[in-house]
């Protein structure tokens, strides 16, 4: 008998095994409990002991950077790279993310609304101004004396970098995650949970121990990388409360205080909960939408009545610039000398602060978003989410930058606003540019276009968090989306909120930074065996369409007594 005959039909059945009754009903209380115990073990640290806690995640973060910087960027490089075969490959481009007659359950608009707003559409607020703003003072050409800091001829190397970070690479990081899940649980039946996407490599192993091991580090990972939006995100909004006229939240610097932080959290959480339990179909499908038509607002206001011709130019040199420099930056990694103050030195600091940070927030991240992606995805093909997944909100990103911080840019370049942008801190820079650009205009104006920002950072940090608890609840329960999840969902709610909460007072965004680097290494190491499982059960699924040998859980399941060769009905990879 051939090789290619003795192919068998690939692994349908996951038994992981969850609790009949009680608190934890329908949950695998091997991966809900512990991951519960580190996310409270983490918060207890951080508030009550915050002086040793910043100096011990500091120093592992110091680890990290200085011997796993490479690591982060090769890997982030290889995910891009897979997502580009999936999608030229004709094979796999034309697979179905579900059964092969299944059609999208959501219309493309809503598609495009859920994936930019629950990936890193809350970011843009933040950093759409504030980072070709920063790179356009110091980037790694700036260092090696290529161009100057702060100088027209800095503009394009501002936005190559800032295109880099927003770019294919982070979208590459939810797409492999998300493609795996869509792939394993609506096409092989299995459990939609992170261990799955690994079970051409593993098997059966991964009922036990070791797919408890996953899932516990992917929900970890998810909590510090949602806890890292949400810490930006809670800054810029007590800024934007300032600003419309809120006042006692932030001190004279313009940081969140105490009780800015503790209301903010309060106003997020609450409604991300309510709309957590109303699921995706409901609540969160609708405020998608709704942030992404005032994205659109916002985003014309900059582009019609901003630095129109500077955002054109801008979003296509840059993006020209981006494209062709991205193989290099996607492999080049910076080494120290050790000497402090030397180039080797600053290029490899600076490459810690930016792309390496980048990566591991991608990739904390992407548990969360690729499990969403994989919820809203079924139906589609490899290709299109490929394409729609990596280029789609790459390319609103892109815009985002060029337009916002295009505008801010050519607003201090031209000496018009004086340092007003510059000055300001990064999660107020937006408000700063609005209030400058329509101020003169009209004082109520400008305040509308405040509270209109704050809405949207409220609808996409609402998204985000409501997202993250389902999500976080589904690993939990074993892959399983059905209501019996639906009481943990204000536990995981509160948990977040505290999270955040418990660093932010302890240590500002920096901790949660340094914490959110640790937590995604070890899911690094999983979202790569992710990709590799992806392309080996692809490349096996291709061999047994050859053979006639099922490829498909429901096909599988009725394949007994087909008159197939034995043992068809022994599932392997």
């Amino acid at each position: 008998m051939s090789k290619i005959r003795k192919l068998k039909p690939p692994l349908t059945e996951l038994d992981i095994n969850t609790k009949d009754g009680g608190f934890y009903n329908g949950f695998s209380t091997a991966v809900a409990v512990p991951a519960k115990i580190i996310i409270s073990i983490l918060v207890v640290w951080a508030i009550f002991w915050p002086i040793q806690s910043g100096a011990v995640l500091n120093g592992f973060n110091a680890f990290i950077l200085q011997n796993f910087a490479a690591w982060y960027i090769w890997v982030v490089a290889f995910f891009i790279v897979v997502c580009f075969v999936l999608a030229v490959w004709p094979a796999a481009g034309r697979l179905n993310l579900g059964l092969d007659h299944e059609k999208p359950e959501f219309s493309n608009f809503s598609w495009f609304s859920m994936m930019f707003g629950a990936g890193i559409g809350v970011g843009m607020l933040t950093w759409a101004v504030a980072e070709p703003v920063s790179h356009f003072g110091s980037n790694p050409e700036t260092i090696m004396g290529l161009t100057t800091g702060g100088a027209a001829d800095n503009v394009r190397m501002a936005y190559k970098w800032s295109f880099l970070h927003w770019g294919f690479s982070a979208w590459a990081c939810y797409a492999i995650c998300g493609l795996s899940l869509a792939f394993f649980s609506y096409r092989r039946g299995l459990p939609l949970t992170i261990r799955s996407g690994l079970t051409p490599l593993f098997g059966q192993s991964l009922a036990g121990i070791l797919g408890h091991v996953i899932d516990v580090v992917a929900v970890v990972a998810t909590i510090l990388g949602v806890a890292q939006t949400l810490g930006f995100g809670v800054d810029q909004f007590v800024a934007g409360l300032s600003r419309i006229g809120i006042g006692g939240l932030a001190d004279a610097e313009g940081a969140a205080t105490t009780t800015g932080i503790i209301i903010a959290l309060t106003v997020i959480m609450g409604l991300s909960t309510l709309s957590a339990l109303s699921g995706v179909g409901k609540g969160i499908k609708w405020l998608s939408n709704i942030n992404m038509a005032l994205s659109i607002v916002l985003l014309g206001f900059f582009i019609i009545f901003g630095a129109t011709w500077f955002g054109f130019n801008a979003m296509f040199i840059g993006l020209w610039d981006y494209v062709l420099a991205l193989p290099e930056l996607s492999l080049t990694v910076f080494r120290s000398d050790g000497v402090e103050g030397s180039e080797s030195f600053l290029l490899a600091q600076w490459q810690g602060w930016w792309p390496v940070f980048y990566w591991a927030w991608w990739i904390a991240f992407a548990p969360f978003v690729g499990l969403f992606l994989a919820r809203i995805s079924r139906g589609r093909t490899i290709r299109e989410f490929v394409l729609g997944a990596l280029i789609v909100p790459a390319l609103m990103c892109f815009v985002w930058f060029a337009w916002a911080g295009g505008t801010a840019i050519d607003l201090e370049l031209n000496g018009a606003a004086n340092g007003v942008i510059f000055d300001a801190a990064n999660g107020d820079k937006i408000f700063a540019m609005t209030e400058f650009m329509l101020s003169p205009i009209s004082e109520w104006l400008a305040w509308g276009m405040a509270l209109l920002i704050v809405v949207l950072l409220m609808t996409f940090l609402v998204t985000s968090a409501d997202s993250a608890v389902l999500i976080v609840n589904t690993i939990n329960a074993a892959g399983d989306e059905g209501p019996k999840s639906r009481p943990h969902i204000l536990f995981w709610g509160v948990a977040l909120a505290l999270v955040v909460a418990g660093l932010l007072i302890s240590g500002g965004t920096t901790a949660i930074q340094t914490a959110m680097v640790i937590g995604a290494l070890p899911f690094s190491v999983v979202m790569a065996l992710m990709a590799i499982a992806l392309l080996k059960a692809i490349y096996n699924d291709t061999r047994r369409e050859k053979a006639g040998v099922p490829t498909t859980h429901d096909n599988i399941e009725g394949a007994t007594g087909n008159g197939l060769a034995p043992g068809l009905g022994v599932p392997a990879e």
